[in-house]
């Protein structure tokens, strides 16, 4: 039968338009859905691999799960497992990355592109008839903006963060970036402070860490400009989310379009409801070819550890 390989969140990765043939070829796969924290143990406690994207392998779990030799992580970040007990334990851990760069990326001008011409508003207001109250051959009632040498503010350079820059240089938008120390690149390395106050679009592609976690709060976004957008495809927990509402609110920035908030799905989240803030649902990595990226990726990551030679190993 091969190696029992258990999927705790299978949906995430393939609702139902990707395969797992070949994973079905390298063991005895069984594929659910979702599973919550308290399920792992129950379906997991014969496999040798588990694959799974955000369900959590709590560390009480991870030490009663006596055959687990592989954990791949069916993403990037791998806060979901303790790296370091998986390792006393013999456990190795992979993750997948990159996998999104250029849908994360595409995603991150779509939410700019909104702000700036509101594609979906006016394709509301039209459908409203709107546009025929107002008897004009042509007609807006909010600002369109144009960004050609308008500057976008980069803060993390990474693969994604440079995919954002040379698209929106295709654009004609003036570049400047915020990374720990200054890279090898075209574009202007400044401070933190100077990137927020000089951008017309800061657009955030850095790790969480202790370092950003909340880096976004009414400090920094006191130094923005009043017409400025900020952009979150990267965590939720970027940016005090209480603290842009009020923002938004008093019109202090024009703008906000995030993919990502600091719990998901959002609840109460104080950005609920506010109109100049643009709202999508964790999904710019979403991509039928991202996906299948993924896929293509982690079925590498296991046949690597099988042949003994792992890949993409973060523990």
């Amino acid at each position: 039968m091969g190696l029992k390989i258990v999927v705790t969140d299978g949906f995430t990765l393939n609702p139902g338009d990707l395969s797992w043939d070949d994973l079905h070829k390298i063991g005895q796969l069984t594929i659910y859905d979702r599973t919550s924290t308290a399920e792992v143990f129950s379906r997991a406690k014969d496999c040798e691999i588990i694959l799974t994207n955000k369900t959590i392998i709590a560390d009480d779990v991870l030490v009663k799960l006596k055959n687990l030799k592989y954990i791949g992580v069916t993403a990037t970040g791998v806060n979901i497992v303790n790296l370091l007990l998986a390792r006393k334990m013999g456990i190795t851990v992979t993750n997948v990355p990159r996998y999104g760069t250029d849908s994360v990326a595409q995603h991150a001008m779509a939410l700019i592109l909104e702000l700036s011409n509101h594609v979906g508003k006016y394709s509301a207001d039209v459908n409203k008839g709107k546009w025929d109250e107002a008897g004009d051959w042509s007609y807006w009632d909010k600002p369109l903006t144009e960004l050609t040498n308008k500057t976008l503010g980069i803060v993390g350079l990474g693969a994604i963060g440079q995919k954002v820059a040379r698209i929106a240089t295709s654009f004609g938008m003036k570049v400047v970036y915020h990374t720990p120390q200054p890279k090898n690149v075209t574009y202007n390395y400044v401070s933190m402070e100077e990137l927020f106050l000089q951008s017309d679009v800061v657009s955030l592609h850095c790790p969480l860490n202790e370092l950003t976690d909340q880096l976004v709060n009414s400090e920094r976004l006191n130094l923005m400009k009043s017409t400025a957008f900020i952009i979150n495809t990267g965590r939720g927990q970027l940016i005090n989310e209480t603290e842009l509402a009020k923002a938004l609110k008093s019109k202090r920035i024009a703008g906000a379009g995030l993919d990502v908030l600091s719990s998901e799905p959002p609840g109460d989240n104080p950005l609920i409801g506010i109109e100049n803030c643009i709202l999508t649902p964790h999904h710019a990595w979403a991509t039928r070819e991202a996906r299948q990226r993924l896929m293509d990726i982690t079925l590498d990551n296991i046949k690597a550890f099988i042949e003994g030679n792992p890949q993409n190993v973060v523990n």
